[in-house]
């Protein structure tokens, strides 16, 4: 048995799950998002929790029961309160601008880096630090890792973007004679 796959999901008042043969919707407060329904498990509602179950024993079935709970489980979460990931610039003369959809960065290179972010994505900016905000787990953090990878931090002076909460791995530079 699935650890992940038998635990139930809560439902919190304000968001209704439509279980449908393909797709699962999730409706709340900050938005709606639709899950796909995996052939090989079934998700049920009893009263305020969902609880999903595998059909049978095979392989396949026991790796979509606790990957189909946490798909659910991320989507929930995601229309109550949603998902943030939160990146910081470091260099001398790096420069950010912008926020909601696009943002400009000056990160060293001959021009200006501009990205703009999907549907669904929001852009904050605040000095050197950029918030990536959404409803959608996947697609906050794959904004995020997008953003991150135009200049990763290198390990000599760590300038580069960075997650707020990674550490960068120091290398000491040449040795003098």
């Amino acid at each position: 048995m699935s650890r992940i796959g038998k635990l139930p999901i809560d439902v919190p008042t304000g968001v209704t799950i439509t279980v449908d043969s393909d797709v699962i919707s999730v409706k709340g407060p900050k938005g709606e998002l639709t899950v796909p329904h995996l052939s090989d498990v079934t998700v049920t509602l009893e009263g305020a929790q969902a609880i999903v179950t595998r059909k049978d024993d095979q392989r396949i079935a026991k790796a979509q029961h606790g990957l189909q709970r946490a798909l659910l489980n991320n989507a929930v979460i995601g229309v109550v309160s949603g998902y943030e990931k939160k990146l910081e610039v470091n260099g001398v003369g790096f420069r950010v601008n912008g926020g909601g959809k696009e943002i400009e960065m000056l990160l060293g290179f001959s021009h200006p880096v501009k990205y703009t972010a999907k549907d669904g994505i929001n852009l904050t900016v605040d000095k050197m630090n950029i918030t990536v905000s959404g409803i959608d787990k996947q697609a906050v953090g794959q904004t995020a890792a997008e953003i991150r990878s135009i200049k990763k931090p290198e390990p000599y002076k760590g300038k580069g973007i960075k997650y707020a909460d990674e550490v960068v791995r120091r290398k000491a530079g040449k040795a003098g004679k």
